[in-house]
């Protein structure tokens, strides 16, 4: 009879430490229990991979959604509505930013939501993240396919974003209906001394849009302002261009809207980051809760990894080094394509919220 190898019996057999008591054990969702989503989403904090990341996103949107219902103190609530800042409506000032790609995809309407019930207190995207929406309005956005051919696509005159086709009429119809308002505020800059900044820009294009499909619309009705630092860097820019030369002299005030938006975080008596995709609107809402000293609540969703050191990709312990989250916070990033988790964490968080305020609210 052979003997068992000791190395190999101490390699594979080696004996383990005691996890302490308080670990969760992981578990997922007990399908005879029947369909129930709100439960299976509860069950994804200790399934593990990314659907524990999900859970611990609708965890903090939640916490997030909680100190933002709490009263304000009277000192707290005593503050006037300025160019530079909003008045302090709640406990919690939420920021969200979101990029271009979404609001060409069908997370428009979630993105729409939000707005439409007041449920974030100011918007940071890109100028595809503003045009996108109002050029919607005037003309459908069409599914197609990840392999069309761009040289077929671009004989036709048609613009593949992903799997989503755009018509070039459509950024015609576009070109038709900003023109006249563009001359506005040029007529206005110049006969009124009206300084315009990028958020004054989308305000004007939400109130005249005339459309409750619009999340900029809203965003006007409800007064609640939307930054586009780079607001030149797409068809907005390729309008104005043009623009500065049938009706030159338009001038636009970044700075302004720089003080604004970091006003509105130093004012903030909590702050949290909803923040959808990299890039510029990441960095210029991170670098906002920057100026006190970082955010209280903080969800990143996106795919981008960190060992590029891109701030795209950078995980929210990179953001706590810096200041832009506070130390003692419980930030989540989410490594999701966001059209697939989005609507989920909205659903669980928001939109549950106010579908049981409505119901509680009945006679």
């Amino acid at each position: 009879m052979s003997v068992e190898p000791d190395i190999a019996k101490e390699a594979v057999l080696k004996r383990s430490e005691n996890i302490p008591e308080n670990t969760p054990i992981v578990q997922g969702y007990d399908w005879n229990q029947g369909i129930d989503y709100s439960k299976l989403f509860e069950s994804y904090v200790n399934t593990g991979f990314q659907a524990t990341n999900l859970g611990l996103a609708i965890r903090e949107i939640n916490q997030m959604l909680d100190c933002r219902q709490q009263p304000l103190k009277p000192e707290e609530a005593d503050l006037h509505e300025t160019d530079e800042f909003i008045r302090r409506k709640h406990s919690c000032t939420i920021f969200l930013g979101f990029t271009s790609n979404l609001v060409s995809s069908g997370l428009r309407e979630t993105l729409r939501f939000l707005v439409e019930h007041q449920m974030v207190d100011c918007v940071v995207t890109t100028a595809g993240g503003v045009e996108e929406d109002f050029i919607k309005c005037l003309a459908p956005t069409y599914m197609g396919s990840f392999e069309l051919s761009g040289r077929d696509l671009r004989d036709r005159g048609i613009n593949r974003i992903g799997n989503l086709l755009v018509p070039n009429d459509n950024y015609c119809k576009f070109e038709d209906w900003l023109m006249p308002l563009l001359d506005e505020m040029v007529e206005e800059q110049k006969t009124k001394g009206m300084i315009w900044s990028p958020s004054r820009i989308i305000q004007r294009l939400g109130e005249r849009i005339n459309d409750t499909s619009s999340i900029y619309y809203w965003a006007a009705k409800h007064k609640i302002p939307v930054f586009c630092p780079a607001l030149t860097d797409g068809s907005l820019g390729d309008m104005m261009y043009f623009h500065s030369f049938r009706h030159p002299g338009l001038v636009v005030d970044i700075l302004s809207d720089l003080r604004r938006l970091n006003t509105m975080a130093v004012k903030a008596t909590k702050s949290g980051m909803i923040i959808i995709g990299g890039g510029i609107i990441k960095h210029h809402i991170c670098n906002a809760n920057l100026m006190r000293n970082g955010a209280d609540y903080s969800v990143f969703i996106n795919t981008a990894s960190e060992f590029d050191g891109s701030d795209s990709g950078a995980r929210p312990d990179e953001a706590i080094s810096w200041g832009k989250i506070k130390k003692e916070a419980s930030p989540v990033k989410v490594y999701a394509e966001a059209s697939l988790v989005v609507p989920l964490i909205v659903g669980e968080t928001f939109v549950k919220r106010h579908f049981n305020a409505k119901k509680n609210n009945k006679p």
